[in-house]
Order: structure tokens, then C-alpha cells, then sequence
């Protein structure tokens, strides 16, 4: 089995060979997060890392892995360097490490350091009374216009891939989960529909519609129709496949 491993500039050789010994005992690291994907916080030295290991892909995406596209874990690794370099938040880069034989993809890690939050976007959406909601919701907008504005197209902005951190008298925005991104212009329709999956709440929506009216200068009556209309059609989507993968579950089982 082949391994390719990248690393960050600046990294010591000591931190590079620990991280690799890591890798390699991955599975018998105690604790991890997730179904599909596991996530494991371990310390090196001083610092702790986050690793995520992705799950095992099916037949043909071993083959598609293999040959013809970037890993999850590169991308990740890619794009969080990218975002860096842009002035976006998120968790620092560390390397990345893949596993493969001649025909098939196998195992990849993507290792970052371990950001500690505040809070997520998820807690705005069951919190109401969380301490100055109204400003880390109108916040929150304004760092997704800016993103819109850099050309950054985060195609996973969901409620649990922004950390919110307090800083001063500011709050800091910092994305994870970063395998799905495009970077180029976005028009009108496309920077609305990203706010699609945040929330099932109206009254978030005209928050949100409201404060990137006044980023953007477009009429709120036009954001918010099509950011509501949007939202409805993604929970008409999810609610729809997920009716379906119970009966599926269900025929599977008589």
C-alpha cells in the first residue's frame, strides 16, 4: 500500500514523525467522533490536533480517487491553506495522508490544529436567548457576504461548519468541514441559496436577509423571498429523501 503524505511548510521533522506514528495507530487510538467520517483529538507536544479520518469510499470512487480527482482529504488540506491565504478563518492546515495500491483509493486522514469555539452556527438555531444573538446572527451574515465578496463558494455552510469564537468585542468566524468549495464570481441566486441549509426558522431568515441587504446594497424584499423560498425547497428535499431511505430501510428488512 502506498502512502502519500504532505505537510505544512514551517514543520518541524520531530512534529512530521510524530504525526505519521499517529497516523499509523489511528485505530487504536481511544475515543473519535462520527459515523462516517471519525474525527480524534490527539496532543503533540503541546498542541492539539485534530484528525479526521474519511470513510472508506465505495468501488467506483476508489477507482475515481485513484485516478481522476483530488481526496477529501487534499482538498481539505488545499482549501483550508487557500482560505488562509485569503483571510478566512478556519482551523490551521497541518498535512494530509492518503493510502492506496495500484488500482484502488483507500484510507486518507486531513490533519488540522484543534480550534476550541464559543459556539457554533447550530446553537443560533435552538438558543434564542443566547447571550447578544441578535449581533453574532447579523455577524455571521456579514462574514458570509465577505466570503461571497472573496469569490468563495462554501458549498457544505451548514449549521454545525462555522465555530464562533468571542474576541474582544468581535466575534471571530472559522470554517470547517471543507471538502466542497468553488472560488470564482457568484451572482445574485447562488451567493441566496447558500444560506439555504443554515436554519428552518423564518425569523433567522429575515434577520439574514436584512443584514445582507444592507452589506450588499440588493432589495430586502428580493433576499429574503428568495432565501425563505430556498430554505423551504432544501427541508422539502431532505425531509423527502429521508422518507425515502426509511422505506427503503423498511423493505430491506421484510
Amino acid at each position: 500500500m502506498k502512502e502519500v503524505k504532505v505537510f505544512s511548510k514551517g514543520l518541524e521533522s520531530y512534529f512530521k514523525e510524530e504525526l505519521k506514528q499517529i497516523i499509523h495507530e489511528f485505530d487504536t487510538i481511544k475515543g473519535g467522533e462520527g459515523e462516517r467520517n471519525i474525527i480524534k483529538i490527539v496532543k503533540v507536544q503541546d498542541c492539539n490536533i485534530n484528525i479526521k479520518a474519511f470513510k472508506v469510499p465505495n468501488i467506483l470512487n476508489k477507482i475515481v480517487y485513484n485516478f481522476f480527482r483530488k481526496s477529501k482529504a487534499e482538498r481539505s488540506f488545499l482549501y483550508a491553506s487557500k482560505l488562509m491565504e485569503m483571510g478566512v478563518g478556519t482551523p490551521k492546515p497541518l498535512a494530509y495522508f492518503e493510502y492506496k495500491s495500484f488500482l484502488f483509493f483507500t484510507k486518507s486522514y486531513y490533519v488540522s490544529e484543534q480550534l476550541e469555539c464559543d459556539l457554533t452556527y447550530r446553537e443560533l438555531t435552538k438558543q434564542f436567548d443566547y447571550p447578544d444573538y441578535d449581533n453574532i446572527l447579523r455577524a455571521f451574515t456579514r462574514f458570509t457576504f465577505s466570503l461571497h465578496e472573496k469569490g468563495i463558494h462554501f458549498l457544505d455552510h451548514s449549521p454545525g461548519n462555522t465555530l464562533i469564537r468571542k474576541e474582544g468585542d468581535t466575534y471571530g468566524f472559522y470554517l470547517v468541514d471543507l471538502n466542497r468549495m468553488h472560488f470564482g464570481t457568484l451572482d445574485f441566486k447562488t451567493r441566496i441559496e447558500n444560506f439555504s441549509r443554515l436554519t428552518i426558522h423564518k425569523s433567522m431568515v429575515e434577520v439574514m436577509s436584512d443584514e445582507y441587504a444592507k452589506c450588499s446594497g440588493y432589495d430586502y424584499e428580493k433576499i429574503f423571498n428568495l432565501m425563505w423560498g430556498e430554505t423551504q425547497a432544501f427541508q422539502e428535499r431532505f425531509h423527502r429523501k429521508k422518507r425515502l431511505k426509511k422505506k427503503l430501510k423498511f423493505w430491506k428488512n421484510t
